[in-house]
């Protein structure tokens, strides 16, 4: 009886251990799952970790860190110093949920990519990636195209008349998702537009367009967020990404 007795705690005592360890992997996965869903801040508010030059290095003067903004041309107003170089993180991201605030002068241009690779002896951010239009639609002096405005993705896709940007010099959200090509993008809490990277569609915009004679135009399926110097002044805060 001792001897049965023993034998049966001993299996008691096994499978107790075995529950106990496929509850703590299950657990263990469900923690890692959560931390890959988590949202990474990606401007700490104080200066340039995390990112750099696209092409160069060090990061040029035109960039600088304002009030916990990152800042480009600041004082320009109307004025307009000419196309230069983006910024970019130090990272690369494939799928993806971005969010960050901007705030942009008078008749000002920019944009914020995703998916920007650095091609040997190329200078700027949009021979590769995809981009979200920044824009002062009211007054912009450089855009005149639905699919050229502010929230399009640019010379691809016009966003939903329905949009609400705010005036010039005031803060607007903007949110980018990327899923397996399926892309989203949101101005002030809306869903202003939506569409299938690599669809029929999408091809037939490509080959049509501004993008036709670039071939690295969209290629990639991971890389870098970059912000546009368009040479206007414009102010990016609040950015943060969440990796799907």
């Amino acid at each position: 009886m001792k001897h049965q007795y023993a034998l049966s705690f001993l299996l008691a005592l096994l499978f107790t251990t075995s529950c106990g360890n496929s509850k703590s992997n299950e657990e263990n996965s469900n923690d890692n799952s959560t931390q890959t869903q988590e949202w990474i801040t990606l401007f700490n508010g104080q200066d340039f970790s995390g990112w750099e030059m696209y092409g160069e290095e060090p990061i040029m003067p035109q960039w600088e860190i304002v009030d916990g903004t990152i800042a480009c041309n600041v004082g320009l107003g109307e004025e307009n110093s000419g196309f230069n170089r983006s910024i970019m993180t130090t990272k690369d991201y494939a799928n993806f949920e971005l969010e960050l605030e901007y705030k942009i002068s008078k008749g000002g241009n920019s944009g914020v990519f995703y998916h920007v690779v650095q091609l040997e002896g190329k200078g700027h951010d949009y021979l590769t990636g995809p981009e979200f239009q920044v824009l002062d639609d009211e007054f912009s002096r450089s855009e005149s195209q639905a699919d050229k405005m502010v929230g399009s993705n640019y010379s691809m896709h016009a966003p939903a008349e329905t949009k609400k940007p705010n005036p010039f010099m005031e803060w607007n959200k903007i949110k980018i998702v990327y899923n397996n090509g399926h892309v989203e993008h949101w101005l002030n809490g809306e869903k202003i537009l939506e569409f299938e990277e690599g669809s029929e569609d999408w091809l037939a915009r490509k080959a049509a367009g501004k993008w036709a004679k670039y071939e690295f135009y969209a290629k990639s399926k991971t890389g870098r967020i970059s912000l546009q110097n368009h040479g206007d002044e414009v102010y990016f805060r609040n950015i943060r990404i969440k990796e799907l």
